[in-house]
């Protein structure tokens, strides 16, 4: 047989394989390396133009699957699915990560998400976004940016929604549930320490020192209002002892004549200020202050060195004032815990002249 029928006939050969063998698998039982660019899928052609692609995945339904054939429990055999788009009708345009034996999708990207909607960079700073993070998650938006938490009721407890976001009026806390309320708020500007809370629990507003349960601070250099309590009808403050029954109340009268009051548990006010500084007090007033113009008792002491009458009134009438009493201007604020000692060592000096007196009287009736 002639050298040229013998090609002609491998060549048939070739060819009726090939048809029969068309549509048959090919498994390569060896490395396989492409020099070039490669196309899988069903709408591949002949002469596809790859520009700069190395791989493409090209035709209506595309899917990258990781298929675990781990059958030992003490390895993992999880399969994982790249998916692009949505393969129904009206489905969504978007890339996702799926878990395919959890049957979940745990990662989405939508089509025309923004540019740098998810930002890694080379220090584990995450941007939202932004492509240049500067702490650890950075959130950039160009109207307030906000972060949600939100509970869906899916594990058993009530829905509750709350947003923390930040704009150019104010850092706020929003409770998107119940009506958009916003409980918290932070003002550009606002001084360092405006609220601090130590790890004892006390609270500082000023200071990040509290020494106090609340502890309020100001560096003013002049008068300032430190506390400020309002309410459209009577308010009060509530002093209470645990380790009993009794509360006082420091209030605010809600009804006419609106005074100041000062009472332990329901019963009536101890004490009453009225606004025009009339002060009511159910009980005795006692002080302790240790001011006692002169001395008080000692008058009636061998040692003390009581004036004559005459040198009393001379002292009297020269000064115009009592002189255990001191001077007292009319309209003027004095000290009352002062005073009264003063008057009481006058009025036993008094007593003293009194007797005095009766004795010369005594002795000129003898006479």
């Amino acid at each position: 047989m002639k050298i040229n029928q013998l090609f002609k006939m491998s060549a048939l050969s070739v060819a009726l394989t090939t048809s029969i063998n068309v549509n048959a698998d090919q498994q390569i039982l060896d490395d396989l390396i492409v020099d070039g660019s490669t196309c899988i899928g069903q709408d591949c052609v002949n002469g596809e133009s790859f520009g700069f692609d190395t791989l493409r995945l090209k035709e209506n339904n595309l899917r990258i699957k990781f298929d675990d054939t781990s059958n030992s429990a003490s390895f993992p055999s999880n399969d994982w699915q790249l998916t692009a788009n949505d393969s129904g009708n009206g489905g969504a345009n978007k890339f996702s990560i799926d878990d395919v034996t959890g049957g979940r999708t745990p990662f989405t990207i939508e089509a025309s998400a923004p540019s740098n909607s998810l930002y890694v960079d080379d220090g584990g700073r995450i941007g939202f976004g932004t492509s240049t993070p500067s702490v650890q998650l950075h959130l950039k938006d160009g109207n307030t940016p906000t972060l949600r938490l939100e509970q869906d009721g899916s594990s058993g407890f009530t829905a509750q929604t709350w947003d923390l976001a930040g704009n150019e009026a104010n850092f706020f806390i929003r409770d998107a549930t119940n009506g958009s309320k916003l409980p918290f708020r932070i003002y550009p500007g606002a001084p360092t320490d405006s609220l601090a809370v130590k790890s004892s629990g006390e609270v500082g507003i000023g200071t990040n020192s509290p020494s106090a349960n609340l502890h309020i601070k100001s560096t003013s250099s002049g008068v300032k209002e430190m506390l400020l309590l309002e309410n459209n009808g009577g308010s009060y403050i509530t002093f209470k002892n645990n380790n009993n029954t009794g509360s006082w109340y420091f209030t605010h009268e809600n009804n006419s004549p609106s005074d100041f009051l000062i009472s332990k548990n329901d019963s009536s006010p101890a004490m009453r200020l009225t606004e025009s500084g009339d002060m009511t007090i159910t009980g005795t007033l006692t002080t302790a202050g240790t001011t006692c113009s002169g001395g008080c008792d000692l008058v009636f002491s061998d040692s003390y060195p009581l004036p004559s009458i005459e040198d009393h009134a001379t002292e009297m009438w020269k000064n115009s004032y009592l002189p255990a009493v001191g001077q007292t201007i009319e309209n003027s604020p004095f000290n009352i815990t002062q005073k009264l000692g003063g008057m009481l060592n006058e009025l036993e000096k008094a007593h003293i002249y009194i007797e005095q007196l009766h004795k010369r009287i005594e002795a000129l009736e003898a006479k």
